[in-house]
């Protein structure tokens, strides 16, 4: 666990009390303690902890100590499936923890390209409650540029359809589509950030690299995952992290995995696997970064998931430490 201070302490340390008084007051109101303070957004993706919306605000905020939260499901519901009542009911309890949203977390593009031979990592149904099909991903789109403008974030997600074998005959229609949303997100001032995903087209931090370059468009952003990178055999730092163009990381998944005797890879709680979270959070700090650290649990092996994310977010607390961006 990071140490905590008390106010006059944590505003002596800081040298910046005026930045940390408004999230030093939210968080006093829950007689947690001192604040997590740092230069990122650290949160967490809501659903790693609960389909109960309450109960994984009220870890985030009162045990956890953070001032943001990922949305991407609840209620065993993908997020894009709310109806009004919930976003109202969902807003009512952000509102209660104090919460703000990074983004939110949809599935746009993440279906088969069409006219594509199908990809082996196309499944019969999405985990996340979501199953959408190539000519509802206009549909998607709008949906959750709606969503984030409810919920107050300026990012959508999105990812660049299931992976192909080859998917170089196709790669210049797949641009254009995510450069056409990108567009249409701009309208209403929302940023979408394409995550690299090792089921998808872009995995790693190299293909993540070569898409950026072929779409400038600044509102296309990264959603940089080392968990990902490291899972299709990528060294994600420094190797990867040395090839993306640093100003395009619009967000930061943070997982971690382990290598198998066998080469396959397999989820970790953050600190227990093979990927340098240290230099990766230092080296994140130094080149500017201030933008969301989300802790995507995916590690199951505390038993629960609410528990699996509360013994990952103590490693990540350490590896954060360590990093000095604590």
């Amino acid at each position: 666990m990071a140490t905590r201070f008390s106010r006059s302490e944590f505003l002596k340390a800081s040298g910046c009390a005026c930045l940390a008084l408004p999230l030093l007051a939210s968080r006093a109101a829950f007689g947690a303690g001192s604040p997590i303070a740092s230069p990122f957004r650290l949160a967490v993706i809501n659903d790693e902890i609960s389909q109960d919306f309450g109960r994984s605000c009220e870890v985030v905020a009162r045990e956890f100590g953070m001032a943001w939260i990922e949305l991407r499901g609840m209620w065993n519901k993908n997020i894009l499936d709310l109806d009004a009542k919930e976003i109202a009911e969902a807003q009512r309890i952000l509102a209660k923890y104090e919460l703000h949203v990074t983004d939110i977390a949809s599935p746009l593009f993440k279906v088969d390209w069409p006219g594509a031979p199908p990809s082996k990592f196309s499944p019969k149904s999405d985990k996340f409650h979501a199953d959408f099909g190539f000519t509802q991903q206009d549909d998607v789109l709008r949906r959750g540029i709606e969503l984030a403008r409810q919920f107050q974030t300026d990012r959508v997600r999105c990812f660049d359809f299931w992976r192909l074998e080859d998917q170089a005959p196709y790669r210049k229609s797949i641009n254009e589509k995510l450069r056409d949303a990108a567009a249409v997100a701009a309208k209403s001032a929302i940023k979408l950030v394409l995550e690299n995903e090792m089921t998808c087209n872009t995995a790693t931090a190299a293909e993540a690299a070569q898409v950026l370059a072929a779409i400038p468009d600044p509102n296309l952003l990264l959603n940089w995952d080392p968990g990902n990178a490291a899972a299709i055999g990528e060294t994600p730092f420094p190797n990867g992290y040395r090839l993306l163009p640093k100003g395009r990381i619009g967000h930061c998944h943070c997982k971690d995995v382990t290598r198998k005797p066998d080469g396959s890879y397999e989820w970790a709680a953050m600190g227990g696997g093979i990927i340098d979270w240290v230099g990766q959070f230092r080296a994140l700090r130094e080149d500017g970064y201030r933008l969301a650290a989300s802790l995507e649990t995916h590690w199951h092996g505390g038993g629960t998931p609410e528990e699996s994310t509360r013994q990952s977010w103590a490693g990540m607390q350490k590896q954060l430490d360590a990093a000095e961006v604590l």
